[in-house]
């Protein structure tokens, strides 16, 4: 080695500059980041200003040391290696860059891993972020001045942080045509916190043992931990009667947070871009464009300042030069176990990077795939209080990917499916009721809570050729199967009381068309005549429900059983009735699916709780009776209807005076 030289080339002053701006750049995201080292940035902000007194004064440089004879040259280079291989303290070799030529046994010891990862990283990456930006000055002030700097650092060691006092020292090597930087670590202290040394969740969830326990017990706890966490991860994500995306998302982000990590990003595309909804196996769609990423949830820490993080960064949407969306493009994971460049999470509103805005100092990112299709990646970020990830940690959220993409799958998958069902079943209902003079009528229909088939209920309010025809009616069976049913039974009896005036002739007609279908329907059909303060309800019931009469007194009346289920034999008879209708009187027709509703002991609805519910709303208009019945119906049931539900009410008005 030389003698230390004051001068650098003139032709690097342009250099200087530029490094000396992305310096001051990093010491202002230093003093932002959590729990900021201020009185190091401090120091470094002044040393900073020194060196550029001293850059704005230097116009020339001195000449690097003569070369001498090769063979000696490579001697020399021997001991100096051996030298600094054995010697007993932490050494690190750096370049003017700050990245790390070489490193001896001690050091490597120290961070808790090879030399051979160690080399070629930036020395900054394995010290925490609140020192980073006054480390990186210190060593540009020790490289410009020649000086000896010594700075408090934080090193991220594998199992946990470790505080040091490191020296640097400017020197010359033969043959490098800059100087380079030798670091030794001083005293070096670990955290006084038992929680860093006993803790379960050490390093996000790696059981940790106290320093010279047994490794064994220690690989044990590591690999029965995070099989625990495999297994409730498969219970919340499967733990639910009807897929929903948004729970299972926020329950494996919640998991991911308390036990594997700090942070935790899930980023998802939306299910517009197909089923499951990403990109398939190149990762890029035909069009040569990869879909968008969209943040779904952020999880961290409980304390205040952490939440309001989480809540900005859910705003913050993957761009593209993203480690996220880079995973999800090329649907291979990262593993970064010291981070290099924070901005690879991308950029707060603010110009913060999202690493330093949580302190993130090892990341890792798997894809969420399905084995067909990404729909988007999951990101864990941690700032070394336990030690980086490592291979274990990328191997359970892999794992936890492809269990999360299946459970989405299944959700996008089954909420298509709901909303098919929905646009058939509204086609399968009027979109509105016609008004009658004289009379109000009111209609309910509620969906079961059990399966996303399209329901086999249906109701109807048409003109007939006497006045207007009520009818109600219950396919056997879900789906699409039991909705083309439903339709037919529907249209048919809408066709045939055109030129029939009875209920008992129309429902007749309608089970000589059903008689080829493979299902049969129940019905309850009413003929209604319009008189002055009188309706005379004309009743034809195919094996359904009977039709309720609820008096304006609140006495009330079941009409008469009978008749079966259209579709099933040739020679059908439905069972009649007639009832005469005043003013207040309301003539109710239900599904069973009334009747059947069960509460937590299995018992159901029942008959006479219709009744009691119906008798306490007497006075009341067709829409309030109907809805009083329906919060009934579903505060016994819980809201868990095992059935459809359908009901139509009619009610006679007093004559108007005009």
């Amino acid at each position: 080695m030389h003698d230390q030289r004051d001068q650098l080339e003139p032709g690097s002053l342009p250099q200087e500059i530029s490094e000396l701006e992305g310096r001051i750049g990093e010491l202002r995201q230093a003093a932002g980041v959590p729990e900021p080292d201020l009185r190091a940035t401090l120091d470094a902000a002044l040393v900073e200003l020194e060196l550029a007194l001293t850059v704005m004064r230097t116009m020339g440089g001195g000449q690097a040391g003569e070369a001498g004879d090769s063979t000696a040259a490579e001697n020399e280079r021997r001991v100096l290696r051996t030298v600094f291989q054995d010697a007993p303290v932490p050494l690190f070799l750096l370049d003017r860059t700050a990245s790390v030529r070489r490193v001896n046994r001690q050091a490597a010891a120290l961070l808790g891993t090879s030399s051979g990862y160690v080399s070629g990283k930036q020395f900054t990456a394995f010290c925490d972020l609140a020192t980073r930006a006054a480390v990186r000055s210190q060593l540009a002030a020790a490289v410009r001045t020649g000086r000896r700097r010594r700075v408090s650092v934080r090193f991220l060691g594998r199992d946990h942080p470790v505080d040091a006092v490191v020296t640097m020292a400017r020197v010359w090597i033969r043959g490098e045509p800059d100087p380079m930087v030798v670091v030794a670590a001083g005293p070096t202290t670990t955290p006084a916190s038992d929680e860093a040394a006993t803790s379960p969740r050490a390093k996000g969830g790696r059981a940790r043992t106290v320093e010279g326990g047994p490794g064994d017990d220690e690989a044990v706890a590591t690999i029965v931990h995070r099989m625990d966490v495999l297994a409730t991860a498969s219970e919340l994500l499967l733990d639910e009667p009807v897929f929903n995306e948004t729970v299972a998302v926020r329950r494996c982000a919640r998991l991911l947070a308390a036990e594997l990590a700090d942070w935790a990003f899930i980023d998802l595309t939306g299910p517009g871009n197909g089923v499951p909804g990403g990109p398939p196996m190149g990762g890029v769609h035909a069009a040569g464009t990869a879909p968008r990423l969209r943040r779904q949830v952020v999880m961290g820490p409980e304390d205040e300042r952490s939440v309001e993080a989480a809540r900005l960064l859910e705003q913050v949407d993957p761009a593209e030069d993203t480690l996220p969306h880079t995973v999800f493009v090329t649907r291979q994971s990262a593993l970064r176990p010291h981070v290099e460049n924070v901005d690879v999470l991308g950029v707060c509103p603010d110009g913060q990077p999202v690493c330093a805005k949580i302190g993130a100092t090892s990341l890792l990112s798997v894809p969420i795939e399905d084995g067909d299709r990404a729909i988007g990646t999951i990101t864990l970020a941690t700032g070394g209080e336990y030690g980086p990830f490592d291979l274990m940690d990328l191997g359970v959220v892999q794992r936890l990917g492809r269990y999360l993409a299946l459970v989405i799958r299944a959700a996008r998958l089954y909420r298509r499916r709901a909303e098919v069902a929905d646009t058939l079943q509204a086609g399968l209902l009027p979109k509105r009721l016609p008004a009658i003079p004289g009379v109000s009528v009111a209609a309910r229909y509620l969906v079961s809570t059990h399966g996303a088939d399209v329901g086999g209920d249906f109701y109807d309010v048409f003109r007939t050729e006497t006045g207007w025809g009520l009818v109600l009616g219950d396919v056997c069976g879900k789906g699409e199967d039991a909705a083309a049913v439903t339709a037919t039974a529907r249209h048919c009896v809408r066709l045939a009381s055109r030129w029939k005036a009875r209920p008992a002739d129309v429902l007749g007609i309608v089970n000589e068309a059903l008689l080829d279908e493979d299902r049969f329907v129940t019905a309850v059909m009413a003929g209604v005549t319009l008189e002055t303060e009188r309706v005379i309800a004309s009743l034809g019931t195919a094996g359904h429900p009977p039709a309720i009469v609820v008096r304006a007194d609140g006495v009330i009346r079941s009409a008469s059983r009978g008749g079966v289920p259209l579709g099933l034999f040739e020679d059908f008879e439905a069972g009649l009735d007639t009832i005469d209708l005043s003013v207040g009187d309301t003539l109710i027709l239900h599904s069973d699916g009334v009747l059947e509703a069960c509460d937590m002991t299995r018992q159901e609805f029942g008959q006479e709780r219709l009744l009691e519910t119906l008798a306490a709303h007497a006075g009341k208009g067709p829409e309030e009776m109907l809805a009083a019945v329906e919060s009934a119906l579903l505060a016994y049931c819980d809201g868990d209807l095992r059935d459809d539900v359908s009901m139509l009410a009619l009610r006679v008005e007093p004559p108007s005076l005009d």
